[in-house]
């Protein structure tokens, strides 16, 4: 996609390719490949993209931290009791927030 020209026939094709998988799911019938692609696609060409629910939940159960978009830094989330014993959050992500 990196291509210009293959970037060209990607973007001048792409309504059909929509059209296709739209045809596809209304009727039922299972197209991986063309929706997976297609996904992959809007994915590619957008800078900024929701994952918020998946960090979140990658900071609940692994305490893997998280950026955010409205504030520099790292965060992390106390989200329970419970992950109060996660570790000293303080010794495995030293300079980053933790968010209470």
């Amino acid at each position: 996609m990196v291509d210009s020209g293959f970037a060209a026939e990607l973007n001048s094709r792409q309504l059909s390719w929509r059209r296709i998988a739209t045809l596809c799911i209304a009727s039922g019938i299972p197209m991986p490949g063309i929706c997976a692609s297609l996904n992959y696609f809007d994915s590619y060409r957008t800078e900024n993209l929701p994952a918020n629910l998946t960090q979140a939940q990658r900071d609940f159960f692994g305490g893997h931290t998280y950026e955010r978009t409205d504030k520099e830094g790292v965060f992390h989330t106390a989200w329970t009791d419970a992950h109060k014993d996660i570790g000293d959050i303080n010794e495995r992500k030293q300079g980053e927030n933790v968010q209470k």
